[in-house]
């Protein structure tokens, strides 16, 4: 991401669930949905205090659960206002039917999810499989690296969905971001507004012009508005292109799909998705030893970059995907998705699998080094997933 601050604003040093409550403030939304699970709830408590002191005009609704959250907010985006809300984990698996609902109703909401694994065992702590096992249901989502991130990629999301008229996931890493403070440059009001005007919502519920929503659709008729809920996602991939585009000529922070560190000559590149901090210096102290090693790093997950992630990986004789996720009985999810876009590609390159970092465990430098020095003893055609840094004792029968 090239970075050249260019319009008003300040600096401030912010967690990564703060950064979003001043994001949705700097939107301008107008209805706001919450029910807390942690290790979200720092987001709705601010803005909750934004709502009550008048520094955000925009109605604040508590809802008794997840399920209720996007209730509201589906109500509330009918109606043709600008909605959120924020969950995690087993909050956001209790979304899930009405994910399904949000995104074939056509609606531009924005919601947040602060990854958190998936419960039993209970676990507060970071992974993917919460806004992963989400990836069909036809929402749009973005994993952010930092803090400043989060901000610009919300920003951006309202656009995006607005024009394309789906909602969008905006993902970052429990703790790791979430209660991480970092220096956050908080744009002012007015560039803001240049950039995201208000939205009026061409298909709102109006008195004067009576309407139903999500109304029964025989086999005649539900075929057609899939393929044209898909063409939306395919028209999503040049839009969000475009927007980071704007983005970066209105801001001075230029944002892409993928994004690729030092792989000009890379002979092996490590694929990351969310806070990837450490796999970039990992990358460079094996460059320092003259390892030709380069890091891509996956921004947009769906609708997924096809094409971005060819042109990243072309040249690479070994890919490797770090997959902080599982998708049990196959492999890491982001392996899969990767796998399939290099299918057929030549030449193709060797491609590694490997879970990290489950549960909030930590990825240390060390972590990637140590996948790195194995890979002249791994197999790129072994069906299985490499498991690194679980401490597994053996078993006997």
């Amino acid at each position: 991401m090239k970075t050249k601050i260019q319009v008003a604003g300040k600096w401030k040093v912010l967690t990564g669930n703060h950064t979003v409550s001043h994001a949705v403030k700097l939107a301008r939304v107008q209805v706001i949905s919450a029910y807390p699970i942690t290790p979200q709830t720092h987001i709705v408590e601010l803005l909750s205090e934004m709502v009550a002191s008048g520094e955000l005009d925009a109605r604040f609704i508590t809802v008794e659960s997840e399920h209720s959250a996007m209730a509201a907010c589906i109500g509330a985006a009918v109606g043709g206002v600008r909605t959120f809300t924020a969950t995690s984990a087993q909050g956001l698996a209790l979304m899930h039917e009405l994910l399904h609902w949000a995104a074939g109703a056509r609606l531009p909401i924005v919601m947040v999810d602060v990854n958190r694994a998936m419960a039993p065992p209970w676990s507060i702590w970071t992974d993917q499989n919460d806004s992963l096992s989400q990836r069909d249901t036809g929402w749009m989502q973005v994993y952010a690296e930092s803090n400043q991130e989060v901000l610009d990629l919300i920003l951006q999301a309202y656009r995006v969905s607005e024009r394309v008229l789906l909602p969008t996931m905006v993902v970052l890493d429990a703790f790791v971001l979430s209660h991480t403070a970092e220096p956050v440059y908080l744009y002012d009001q007015d560039p803001v507004d240049a950039f995201l005007p208000p939205f009026d919502y061409p298909y709102k519920l109006d008195l004067e012009d009576p309407r139903s929503v999500g109304n029964l659709a025989d086999p005649s008729l539900y075929f057609e508005m899939k393929v044209r809920q898909e063409r939306a996602m395919q028209e999503a991939r040049t839009v969000w292109n475009e927007v980071g585009q704007a983005f970066g000529e209105h801001f001075g922070r230029l944002y892409e799909p993928v994004e690729s560190y030092r792989t000009e000559d890379a002979e092996t590149i490590l694929v990351a998705v969310g806070a990837t901090t450490t796999v970039r210096v990992a990358v460079d102290r094996l460059r320092e030893k003259g390892e030709k090693v380069g890091l891509v790093k996956i921004r947009l997950f769906r609708p997924f970059p096809f094409e971005e992630i060819r042109n990243a990986l072309a040249g690479a004789q070994r890919v490797v995907v770090l997959d902080r996720n599982i998708s049990f009985g196959h492999h890491g999810i982001f392996y899969q998705e990767i796998k399939s876009a290099l299918y057929g590609q030549h030449p193709e390159p060797e491609l590694y699998g490997t879970v990290i970092g489950l549960g909030g465990r930590e990825v240390t430098v060390d972590t990637i080094l140590e996948i790195y020095g194995k890979l002249d003893h791994w197999d790129p055609r072994d069906p299985l997933p490499h498991f690194v840094g679980a401490r597994m004792r053996e078993e006997t029968a």
